[in-house]
């Protein structure tokens, strides 16, 4: 069993930390600071990097925009998806650092998140 506590923190004095046999309290690396990481992303505004998308900001790729077949209809949750009927064709881009889950779909004017799940890559 564990106990809520990191074992390799050097200030804890949990009973799991003062019971651990010699052999895995010395495989434990000692509690080191870390600093938090914000991703930067070269040309694509901060608001994408942080996980919050402004349809109007975000510019296609000069290459890798690909033609998607809707699979399901699609409600958009709020302004920064794009809804979807089934069977539309519609043009679609990932970003850097863009959830995986997610391509950058478009339609005429509009422009917007939508879900992989729902489409059909097509070439």
């Amino acid at each position: 069993r564990f106990s809520g506590t990191f074992v390799g923190n050097a200030d804890s004095a949990s009973p799991a930390a003062a019971t651990s046999p010699p052999s895995v309290a010395a495989a434990t690396l000692p509690a080191v600071p870390t600093i938090p990481v914000v991703p930067t992303i070269v040309g694509v505004p901060n608001t994408v990097a942080e996980g919050v998308l402004n349809p109007n900001e975000v510019k296609p790729p000069a290459s890798g925009t690909r033609r998607a077949r809707v699979l399901y209809d699609y409600e958009a949750a709020d302004s920064t998806e794009l809804a979807l009927l089934a069977d539309e064709m519609i043009t679609v881009y990932s970003l850097p650092g863009m959830d995986p889950d997610w391509l950058i779909g478009e339609r005429g004017n509009q422009k917007g998140k939508v879900p992989v799940t729902y489409l059909e890559l097509l070439s």
